[in-house]
């Protein structure tokens, strides 16, 4: 990494964990939080590249975690690694020039696992969607058809009248899809093996409850992602003129 990288991931990281607290409201589904600052990596990842974006957001978020519940082989097992991911996927695919039939496969794809991940297990699971959000399966089921109507018009409205972001777009799907697959499991394993009275968490989180963290994380973050890091994005390229890098042809299938 250049040293103009290694300033830019340092940036990311302060505010990433710094903002993470400011908007820390409280909420969240199997200790997974309801997290706006996820605009920040996905800013920098877009403008300095995958390795400042998943790097920053890996030390922002174990900064942020320490101060907020103190428990920092949790934030290493679950909160580092899928913000890692998550960001570097986003910052990968972003610069990359992907053709329209996989553009719009990935779109049915995300707005499916959203809907579905979400909706199915609130039916499905109300005695541990009851316990692990304090919410009537009446009052999930509002919050949740808020969250993944957000989801699913931010996502169409990105591929219908943004389209010069559709590549970013593939990309957050792409990288919150992982990362959610991550922090659910690895949520679920920790909480399973390192459960206590005193700890984060008091009882292990049952098995059936990770696609519900999973789409959980995934719905509560792309809208804040979609709608507010492009204009963000334009902006410091108006400022910024070099930082737009030239996007990257995908690579032929041989």
């Amino acid at each position: 990494m250049q040293s103009s990288e290694i300033a830019a991931t340092g940036i990311c990281a302060a505010l990433y964990a710094v903002i993470g607290l400011l908007t820390s409201f409280g909420l969240n589904v199997g200790g997974v939080a309801f997290y706006p600052a996820v605009v920040v990596p996905a800013i920098f990842a877009v403008l300095f590249g995958p390795w400042v974006g998943g790097i920053g957001a890996g030390i922002g978020i174990f900064i942020r975690d320490v101060i907020y519940h103190g428990d920092p082989l949790l934030s290493l097992v679950a909160g580092v690694t899928s913000n890692f991911a998550m960001f570097f996927l986003l910052g990968y695919f972003s610069h990359r020039r992907i053709n329209p039939q996989k553009t719009a496969l990935s779109a049915i794809i995300g707005g499916i696992l959203i809907v579905g991940g979400l909706l199915l297990p609130t039916f499905l699971l109300p005695t541990e969607s009851l316990i692990y959000t304090g919410l009537s399966t009446s009052e999930t089921i509002i919050l949740f058809v808020v969250l993944v109507t957000a989801s699913v018009l931010a996502i169409i409205g990105v591929f219908a009248f943004k389209r010069d972001w559709r590549t970013f777009s593939v990309g957050t799907v792409i990288g919150q899809g992982v990362g959610a697959a991550v922090v659910s499991v690895a949520v679920w394993v920790y909480s399973s093996l390192f459960y206590s009275q005193k700890g984060y968490f008091t009882a292990p989180v049952p098995p059936e409850f990770i696609p519900i963290i999973a789409m959980w994380t995934i719905a509560t973050e792309i809208p804040f992602i979609l709608i507010m890091c492009p204009p963000i994005i334009n902006a410091c390229y108006k400022a910024f003129p070099s930082l737009k890098t030239s996007e990257k042809t995908e690579e032929k299938a041989t």
